[in-house]
């Protein structure tokens, strides 16, 4: 019995259980000085997105991006040569967790009927080949609103006080101009600058 007792009383591997406890609380303090790190840049991303006149909601983007670098999804990963980056649509294109901007094929994003504020998965491969992939998908409604341009060529979906963006190569998939009714996909629950347009009603 006493000679069980002194064996478990013995340091594991030389490491007392103190010295073992005081390694794994500064592992601990590493992890959240990382993910502090991380919140810190995400809030920086929004208000530089907020200083460029961003329109949208303003935190959908910084909520988006903080549920990726809370470990809701993994934020990137590197696997030989292949990068894997996760980030949030911002309406034309997405905006990784590392903070940096990924142009996202308008054919792409018009064909999927990204909305913003859904998350993506981007794939680079060694040949430099960008793949995208929806993983998030955020809550959407569904709207008719009148299509319309600007003199900039811009499309726009309005109903009555408010306004959308809208992807140039979804409104031509459609054949749509300007008076037509367009059918378009935004947030549930958040404000949005841009939609996406899942059909157009010929006048």
């Amino acid at each position: 019995m006493n000679d069980d007792k002194n064996k478990n009383d013995e340091p594991w591997d030389g490491v007392s259980e103190a010295d073992a406890e005081y390694q794994l609380n500064a592992k601990k303090l590493e992890v959240v000085r990382k993910i502090l790190l991380n919140l810190r840049t995400n809030i920086d991303r929004a208000v530089r997105l907020l200083d460029e006149g961003y329109q949208g909601d303003a935190t959908l983007v910084r909520e988006k991006l903080e549920e990726i670098k809370n470990g809701f999804l993994d934020e990137s990963a590197t696997d030989g040569e292949v990068k894997v980056v996760e980030g949030v649509f911002d309406g034309h294109q997405m905006i990784g967790a590392d903070g940096q901007e990924y142009q996202v094929p308008p054919n792409y994003a018009s064909k999927s009927k990204l909305v913003e504020g859904d998350i993506l998965k981007l794939t680079i491969d060694g040949r430099g080949n960008f793949v995208y992939k929806q993983i998030g998908p955020i809550e959407r409604k569904r709207i008719k609103a009148q299509l319309n341009q600007d003199g900039s060529h811009q499309y726009f979906a309005v109903m009555g006080p408010k306004r959308w963006k809208l992807l140039s190569a979804a409104v031509t998939y459609f054949r749509g101009a300007s008076g037509d009714e367009v059918v378009i996909l935004v947030p549930q629950s958040s404000n949005s600058k841009w939609a996406a347009v899942e059909n157009v009603v010929k006048n």
